[in-house]
């Protein structure tokens, strides 16, 4: 049975095994055992304690309950920028013009900013290579979206992700080696480390204060501009399927997309309702869906079948849900079965499969 739940002191060891498997490749998730062990600490702190639910951020996992084998990862973040500065490229538009010559000229360009503080944001979505299914994908992304729908008033009206940008076939990201590099003097899982792991002011400091022209970067970096990874283009369908959207920010280290939603519009939280828990030795044809109970540490999310407003559940899964006949449980359709493969539409241009 796959099953979805806060993080507890336990999988240490198995989420350092998850953060190796990243490989640097979020800030949120460093493989760093003293600040993986904080990251339950603060889960923990922060779902026994409410007041804390609209700043703090919390981790959950994936388990097999049937092998105790942890699958994936992934947080969520109450409000970003609170602690420490979270910084964006915007893309604007500079016009330059003059009189005299009765010329002018628009020119694309990346502006340092931190517009999205206060925002809560969706982090750290991992999945271990053997188990990356779209089944597994979807159950662990938007069992978050179901927590923050049964918490919803510790959340305020936006939300964010950032997708990680494109490398080359040696694993070097264009826009860092263009851009980044010459300015911090390191390679680029070296900065999303620190990121991750000191306080992120060290990138105001670093980062050029001025905005930077996109025509005077190479193509290979402007290419990268607002493109996805290849093997985070599920996750990209995932949210564009939820709502999110691209507004001309990405991250500051690969330029990968920062896609927004305001959390009203998300699909997850529109349609998911409440629903009774039914238990029953036997299952109809009723349609899969994501159902979860409406707790803080003891929260948790798995698959089911649903039917007039009745949540059908085992025995088993009621046990692992720690829900009763009758409770009130709250479900949306599953969506696993469509083919994931996205495109990101950024100013006029592609970022292709």
């Amino acid at each position: 049975m796959l099953l979805v739940r806060p993080v507890v002191f336990g999988d240490l060891h198995n989420l350092e095994r998850l953060a190796v498997m990243a490989g640097g490749s979020m800030s949120t998730l460093p493989a760093n055992r003293d600040h993986l062990a904080e990251i339950i600490a603060i889960t923990r702190r922060t779902l026994s304690d409410t007041r804390q639910l609209s700043t703090e951020s919390c981790h959950f996992v994936l388990e097999d309950s049937t092998t105790g084998e942890l699958c994936g990862v992934a947080g969520i973040n109450a409000a970003v920028g609170l602690r420490y500065p979270f910084y964006s490229y915007r893309i604007d538009d500079i016009v330059h013009a003059s009189d005299e010559l009765q010329m002018h000229s628009r020119v694309e360009a990346l502006r340092l900013c931190h517009e999205y503080t206060g925002s809560a944001s969706l982090c750290s979505l991992f999945l271990a290579p053997e188990h990356r299914t779209l089944e597994k994908l979807e159950l662990l992304s938007r069992a978050r979206l179901l927590f923050i729908a049964v918490h919803r008033a510790w959340f305020g009206s936006r939300i964010m992700v950032e997708l990680q940008g494109v490398r080359d076939q040696h694993g070097q990201s264009p826009f860092w080696e263009c851009l980044g590099r010459h300015f911090f003097s390191m390679a680029l899982d070296r900065a999303v480390y620190l990121a991750g792991t000191k306080a992120r002011s060290f990138i105001a400091d670093m980062m050029p204060k001025y905005p930077v022209y996109m025509p005077l970067l190479n193509e290979d970096a402007r290419g990268a501009i607002g493109c996805v990874h290849p093997d985070r283009r599920d996750v990209l369908r995932l949210l564009e399927d939820e709502g999110f959207e691209f507004a001309d920010h990405v991250d500051i280290f690969d330029a990968g997309p920062q896609l927004e939603a305001r959390l009203g519009q998300l699909r997850t939280l529109r349609e998911a309702d409440m629903a009774e828990a039914d238990i029953a030795d036997t299952h109809g044809t009723e349609v899969t869906h994501l159902v979860c109970n409406a707790g803080l540490l003891d929260f948790r999310c798995l698959q089911a079948t649903a039917d007039a407003g009745k949540v059908s559940l085992s025995a088993g899964q009621a046990d692992a849900l720690r829900v009763s006949a009758g409770d009130p449980v709250l479900q949306v359709a599953a969506d696993n079965n469509k083919q994931c493969a996205g495109t990101l539409k950024r100013t006029g241009d592609h970022c292709h499969d």
